[in-house]
């Protein structure tokens, strides 16, 4: 399992992220965010968090390496690391 974050106060609306996965969309306040069905995806304190289990994680590291202002981080979640956050 891995986590996408995009720090919106950071976001630049580039959209480069989208052209490297299609879960990225332009959000209402013409900002990147997530749009994935049966995915949970949230806003909290300025960023749009989203978990996913799937074979995915490739497509969100080349959006988030291609994100000018580095808005967007990749991290692994869940039991794997024994940790949340490892």
């Amino acid at each position: 399992m891995y986590r996408v974050t995009i720090d919106t106060d950071a976001c630049d609306g580039i959209f480069a992220c989208l052209t490297r996965d299609d879960r990225f969309a332009e959000g209402e306040d013409g900002l990147a965010t997530i749009e994935a069905d049966g995915e949970t995806v949230r806003r909290e304190d300025g960023r749009v968090v989203a978990e996913f289990d799937d074979d995915r994680r490739a497509d969100a590291e080349q959006a988030a390496e291609a994100c000018p202002p580095g808005a967007i981080s990749v991290e692994t979640v869940g039991e794997l690391g024994g940790g949340p956050d490892e």
